[in-house]
């Protein structure tokens, strides 16, 4: 199985919102013993994690597809699950499902474009800006403090639910994982 965190590359990218996914498989490679297996052909750092995957396209958000294509095709990969940013969920929200739109992310847009929409998607909910305009600015910024003070626990969880997600059906981590969202103080 193929595990894609999408985010950006380089450190003035690193704690923003739209990283969420990069955050995630640094956990994921930071609990196991991990190889990595990265080449200049991948776009990307790929990590070898037993028998499964752990990548991070280095293609910026809105090329991802490229990365996981090339890694997707090498490896002869057909299970793929893809941890990103979620709009559209309140922060600290996780869900899970297999399939679907790219409801305007940039990121599943690429993806979608280069292997199709069939992947597994853990949505992390990061809210939304006050208007539509704001929204690139909100995605590309750091998480609030009081946001920063959940994190941790927040990627636990996810993690917790894509090694799960390794051996189970989507829906039952679905049942057995999904949040739906943290309250702030």
């Amino acid at each position: 199985m193929l595990i894609v965190g999408l985010g950006n590359p380089g450190p003035a990218y690193a704690t923003t919102r739209h990283n969420i996914g990069f955050m995630v498989i640094d956990e994921l490679c930071r609990r196991r013993s991990v190889v990595n297996v990265s080449k200049s052909s991948f776009d990307g750092e790929l990590f070898k994690m037993g028998t499964n995957f752990c990548l991070k396209p280095l293609t910026f958000m809105n090329l991802s597809g490229k990365s996981i294509l090339a890694v997707k095709n090498f490896y002869k990969i057909e299970d793929i699950i893809v941890i990103h940013d979620d709009l559209d969920l309140a922060f600290g929200a996780l869900r899970f499902k297999n399939g679907g739109g790219h409801g305007g992310h940039n990121g599943l847009k690429s993806a979608d474009s280069a292997i199709s929409s069939e992947y597994t998607r853990v949505r992390m909910g990061i809210g939304k800006p006050e208007h539509k305009s704001q929204v690139a600015d909100y995605v590309l910024h750091p998480f609030s403090p009081d946001e920063q003070s959940h994190l941790k626990e927040w990627i636990g969880k996810a993690a917790d639910a894509v090694e799960m997600l390794l051996t189970s059906p989507c829906s039952e981590v679905s049942s057995k994982c999904s949040l739906k969202g943290l309250t702030l103080s």
